[in-house]
């Protein structure tokens, strides 16, 4: 019996490693600033027309020109110096003749600027922007300019200057351009809704941002964080997330007006196939439902249209307020939870269970009791998928993340980004954190490119079905052998992803450029596409499943089927229709086979539990 167990073991594996990806990530090409840690790599755009790569080193407060013509060998052309406007440099965005850049100021409350360039890097115009512009985006009818100004308090949040947003008219070109051409989209209409109290018999249905700041004393105008911007199609709308806030806010464009804010609402982590790893102190990887809600918070966020509908694409990657004068931040077993609602507590508040989680006192007390019936932690250790014209989440990726770095990298699992001997180190925090995302098109079908912050690396989904999107590649190009500061590191905590098409480059290669805060490095990866029917329709023919070995909660399969579970007996013990995630939660440890009822395919795996 041992040795026909592994026997099937090894047929499952085999499984898994020969069902070829649609597409792959090659490593072509690195630019290295040789600054670790010092944010000297962090958002980077391209230019088809030059072939240059445009990247934010916040450590020099300089935005780097480099030449990629070569991939493999990207050379430095020059620098573009911005502190004549201001302390820093936090966004870049590229047009077709030139540039925008977010210079934010010495005083981060004070207003910021819009800096314009041509390609080449010479000084075009500026203008003033809000407080601590974040990000600085294009449209793409090219008229308007927008910058998210996150308007962050102070450290000890006496000065919390509103969170506003910069529409700059271009239209009569960026040389021209003077603060007449500039208009502000604030908060302020909803300052009259007063504060907003949190919580409710059932949170998934609160349809509030979190309005929270300086214990409640903050406006709506002053809480709002603006953090990303994602543009429509036809330039008219801006979608921008508000990270902190956890919220969506929809704003017209020509006319500078926030018509709406939305809650992205919080994901119900006890579910089976919701759960994650939640502590840094126990033995082993436990990725399991948990009785805890997280709020998506994204950090970056693009937009794309995919047959006929537009769509937001999310990093669910979580942020805190943390400040001398106010914090959000507890861990479980520093607070009282109500015995009542959650049951055994001290079990729960153990380091190894719950305890090390790190969650909000900001909501979750829900009759100011001081006990909590509520546990909210930050972010959603996935992407997301939301429908642009409600905001309302098509699809979220659940538990797959951590379940693929847990099967791909369990020696590095949840590792942190700026040392190579930490496992599970951000197991309590954020897990992987999600941090930046990308959309393109290759052969016919969307994917989308998620950068990992903390372990590092780039996750590609297929998304061409964005209700049901599958699982593709997972490149990690960090070196663990050295020390997380060497110069042979390799790349550390991914902070910006921008996908080039095959037609955009004389290469004729479909790539990704992938921007590294921590290591300072800048990466070029050939998206490689098989390009044949005849691989396609083999492909079609090969079942994926993971995690596998899997644990006992959800089983994943790479497409959208009718299958059943069958165990070493012949007996059809789990049946699951058009899904491509089958709840295996009242399994027994053994072997299995999934098959796809009249069909061939079918595929081995092991339950571990």
């Amino acid at each position: 019996m041992k040795k026909i167990y592994k026997s099937i073991l090894s047929l499952c594996v085999l499984g898994v490693s020969v069902a070829q990806a649609q597409v792959t990530l090659d490593h072509v090409g690195t630019f290295a600033t040789g600054v670790f840690d010092g944010g000297a790599a962090e958002i980077v755009d391209y230019s088809s027309s030059k072939e240059y790569m445009y990247f934010v080193n916040a450590n020099d407060a300089q935005v780097q020109i480099v030449n990629i013509a070569d991939p493999a060998n990207p050379t430095a052309v020059s620098t573009i110096e911005v502190s004549t406007w201001g302390a820093g440099v936090n966004s870049v965005n590229v047009g077709s003749d030139f540039l925008a850049v977010a210079v934010e100021n010495a005083n981060k409350q004070a207003n910021g600027a819009i800096v314009f360039f041509d390609l080449d890097g010479n000084y075009l115009s500026h203008v003033e922007a809000g407080a601590l512009p974040d990000m600085v985006i294009i449209t793409p009818d090219e008229n308007y300019v927008l910058s998210a100004n996150e308007g962050e308090p102070n450290d000890d949040y006496t000065v919390d200057p509103e969170g506003t947003i910069t529409i700059v008219d271009i239209s009569g070109g960026v040389a021209n351009v003077t603060q007449n051409d500039v208009s502000t989209a604030d908060f302020t209409a909803f300052n009259s809704n007063g504060n907003i109290v949190l919580g409710g018999i059932d949170p998934l249905q609160n349809n509030e941002p979190r309005v929270f700041g300086n214990n409640g004393q903050a406006t709506f105008a002053e809480d709002m964080e603006p953090e990303y911007i994602a543009i429509s199609d036809d330039s008219k709308t801006a979608y921008v997330a508000c990270q902190e806030n956890n919220a969506v806010a929809i704003v017209d464009i020509e006319n500078a007006t926030v018509t709406s804010v939305k809650s992205l609402g919080y994901k119900d982590h006890s579910q089976v196939g919701n759960g994650f790893d939640a502590s840094n102190r126990s033995s082993s990887i436990k990725i399991k439902p948990q009785p805890t809600y997280g709020m998506y918070q994204p950090d970056a966020m693009v937009l794309k249209t995919i047959n006929g509908t537009s769509y937001l694409f999310t990093a669910n990657e979580g942020d805190a307020r943390d400040y001398d004068g106010y914090s959000e931040e507890a861990r479980v077993a520093d607070i009282t939870l109500a015995a009542d609602v959650f049951g055994n507590v001290d079990s729960l508040q153990n380091d190894t269970v719950l305890g090390r989680l790190n969650i909000t006192t900001s909501q979750g007390d829900i009759d100011n009791d001081g006990e909590f019936e509520q546990l909210y932690s930050y972010g959603a250790r996935s992407f997301g998928i939301w429908d642009a014209s409600d905001a309302s989440l098509v699809f979220d990726s659940r538990d797959m993340i951590e379940q693929r770095t847990a099967a791909i990298d369990p020696e590095h699992f949840n590792s942190t980004n700026d040392d190579n001997d930490s496992w599970k180190n951000r197991s309590d925090d954020k897990g992987p954190e999600p941090e930046a995302i990308d959309v393109g098109m290759i052969d016919g079908k969307y994917y989308a490119f998620v950068g990992l912050e903390r372990i590092g690396g780039v996750m590609v989904f297929d998304v061409t079905l964005p209700t049901a999107p599958s699982y593709v590649d997972y490149l990690n190009t960090r070196n663990w052998d050295v020390d997380a500061d060497d110069a042979n590191a390799g790349d550390i905590a991914p902070e910006c992803i921008k996908f080039i098409a095959a037609e955009d480059h004389s290469s004729g290669k479909n790539m990704i450029l992938v921007s590294n805060e921590v290591s300072g490095t800048v990466s070029i990866f050939e998206v490689k596409s098989p390009n044949s029917t005849n691989w396609l329709n083999e492909a079609a023919e090969s079942m994926k499943v993971f995690p596998n070995p899997n644990n006992g909660d959800v089983l994943y399969v790479n497409e959208v089927n009718n299958y059943q579970v069958i165990n070493m007996m012949g007996q059809v013990v789990v049946s699951a229709q058009n899904t491509q995630q089958i709840d295996i939660s009242t399994l027994e440890q053994g072997t299995y086979f999934l098959v796809v009822p009249g069909a061939q395919q079918k595929a081995a795996f092991v339950v571990t539990k």
